[in-house]
């Protein structure tokens, strides 16, 4: 990394958090989690031995619950000593307590970022444990247990004014949704250009990335076109800088999702937040807890708000339009006459995030029915019913998990844009947010307040 060098010997020589975190000991009647043969661990620190605790408990969670885990690239033998743990539900859950008492327990570790991350992080695990054995949270209490951040349900009726600028934005007469797919259809990439288009448009965004960061010279992607998911695209890391990237093609794909999908799943978002805890702390630190990453943790509000805020970040302005007219339009055979609007529109839309959360709460908390929950999407996210529908799906498999892409991304922007106007500044914030054990707290709360040392 351009800053790779400074940021690994900062970390190394920095003092405390001046956070506190208030110490429980363990008491002799606590029974210890179940620990393999591992060569040198009496030589590690607690907070190590702690660390690899978290992997394995991570990994046996994972075999519980398909998509548990997103990411693992650590030793092979600890993913295999997962698929034989005997660890039933129950004693899983119980190591997770007791995992959180020894992490608490070390309130004098100098790597007081390193112990709140993973404290922060078991936190997350006791939650979605809970919810595996049955329990059902309300939403807002959901995601403040997985992804550690309260999201304030805002009133539908607080999109109307939204809504009514975009009437203005559409020709046409009737129903809004109706108009607004009608218009954005006049968009879609032909099937038979689709990898050419994502191909160039994942290229630039790696391009502009490669201005700021500099990347490992290994890193790479693979990527797939697939059907069946509830998702549009998804990036699966593989570890040393490489990923599988996969997009949904079960609904049509319009132009804008080029450089949405080739920044949030490539370059500056997930492919290249993993790279860099890979590099930064998981190798360079040797701090192993960032070789796994269980899905339903804070992490993930970090990775999602970082990933769409990216997008901007990369083609700020009016550049993204004109690359795309410029460059992607042709590539798709579709008119560029056309791009002010449909960018237009695009911008407008941004402004229905919030939307997405609420009827989310709603639906998920038994509030309103399925039925219902589509026509509202409809309305307040302007897309057709089969859109309406993956959306829905979407919610039914990850639930609380929505809150990480619109409110992630304000939390992200508001923080790196407090940085400063310049982009070197807001691309050095990025850097940052992407190298460190970020918390969402750190965001809220002002970032040096929390992680000022090491």
């Amino acid at each position: 990394m351009k800053a790779g060098a400074a940021f690994s010997a900062a970390l190394l020589l920095a003092g405390c958090s001046p956070v506190q975190i208030a110490a429980q000991p363990e008491t002799a009647t606590v029974k210890p989690a179940a620990q393999p043969a591992i060569s040198g661990r009496d030589h590690q620190s607690p907070l190590d031995r702690i660390a690899i605790d978290y992997i394995l408990l991570t990994l046996a969670m994972g075999e519980k619950e398909a998509g548990y885990v997103d990411a693992y690239y650590g030793p092979e033998i600890w993913q295999e000593q997962a698929k034989q743990d005997g660890r039933s539900l129950a004693e899983l859950g119980q190591d997770i307590t007791r995992l959180i008492a020894r992490t608490k327990a070390l309130s004098g570790d100098r790597n007081r970022a390193r112990q709140r991350f993973l404290l922060a992080q078991l936190e997350a695990a006791r939650t979605r444990h809970a919810m595996l054995s049955g329990k059902t949270l309300p939403f807002v209490e959901e995601a403040k247990g997985l992804f550690g951040v309260s999201p304030a349900i805002r009133p539908l009726t607080e999109f109307d004014p939204v809504l009514a600028k975009i009437d203005r934005l559409v020709p046409g007469e009737g129903d809004l949704a109706a108009r607004v797919e009608a218009f954005e259809d006049q968009y879609i990439i032909p099937k038979e250009r689709l990898k050419t288009v994502f191909d160039t448009a994942i290229a630039e965004c790696k391009r502009r990335t490669e201005k700021y960061f500099d990347l490992p010279s290994d890193e790479n992607f693979r990527m797939e076109f697939v059907t069946g998911k509830s998702w549009s695209g998804y990036n699966y890391y593989q570890g040393k800088y490489q990923s599988l990237i996969q997009i949904n093609t079960d609904l049509p794909i319009r132009i804008s999702r080029a450089v949405d999908l080739g920044c949030h799943e490539g370059y500056p978002g997930h492919h290249v937040y993993n790279m860099l805890l890979e590099e930064n702390l998981a190798n360079q630190l040797g701090w192993k807890e960032f070789s796994v990453y269980p899905l339903y943790s804070p992490q993930s509000l970090i990775a999602e708000g970082s990933a769409n805020y990216g997008i901007r970040l990369a083609f700020p302005g009016h550049e993204r339009l004109q690359y795309e007219r410029d460059v992607l339009y042709p590539l798709a055979g579709l008119n560029p006459e056309g791009a002010q609007d449909y960018w237009a529109l695009q911008n407008a839309k941004d402004a229905l995030s919030g939307a997405r959360i609420t009827i989310a709460q709603q639906y998920l908390d038994g509030e309103i029915s399925r039925e219902q929950a589509a026509q509202l999407i409809r309305k307040y996210q302007l897309v057709s019913a089969d859109r309406a529908r993956q959306l829905l799906d979407f919610n039914d498999q990850y639930r609380s998990y929505v809150i990480n892409y619109g409110l992630g991304q304000d939390m992200v922007r508001e923080w790196i844009e407090a940085q400063g106007d310049a982009p070197v500044w807001r691309w050095k914030a990025m850097e940052r947010l992407l190298s460190e054990p970020m918390l969402p707290q750190d965001l809220q709360n002002g970032l040096d307040e929390v992680t000022s040392g090491y």
